[in-house]
């Protein structure tokens, strides 16, 4: 099994960045990949990217390419999500998540394990 634990999320204004954190425990030996997705409310869960667990490659969603990176610090078994630029579209809760076999960092099914979401609220 492995934990999830988001944090990091708030309100900020438009313009503004925010770091969301997601600290894995438990077996983290079997992560491949870790994903972020955010889901407003009434609409579906959306993919905002993905890392490998072991070689640093991301993948960034098109509609937040440019603004948000992801990262990661195996030490701390943590993977981060900088989110720049901030617009008020970008509100949502955020999720992190865990897979053990990941082939595409956007499909929900994929992952194994889910944190419990961090809000983030951005103002105009």
């Amino acid at each position: 099994q492995v934990q999830l634990v988001e944090s990091g999320g708030g309100l900020v204004q438009a313009g503004g960045s925010l770091r969301l954190s997601c600290a894995a425990s438990g077996q983290t030996f079997s992560i491949y990949a870790m994903g972020w997705f955010r889901q407003a409310p009434g609409k579906e869960r959306e993919c905002v990217g993905g890392i490998n667990w072991n070689t640093d490659s991301t993948y960034v969603a098109v509609s937040v390419k440019g603004r948000f990176t992801i990262s990661r610090d195996n030490a701390k078994n943590t993977v981060y999500l900088q989110m720049n630029s901030l617009k008020p579209e970008d509100t949502a809760v955020y999720y992190c998540a865990a897979g053990r076999r990941v082939r595409n960092y956007c499909n929900l099914g994929e992952y194994d394990y889910w944190g419990q979401g961090t809000q983030v609220t951005v103002s105009s």
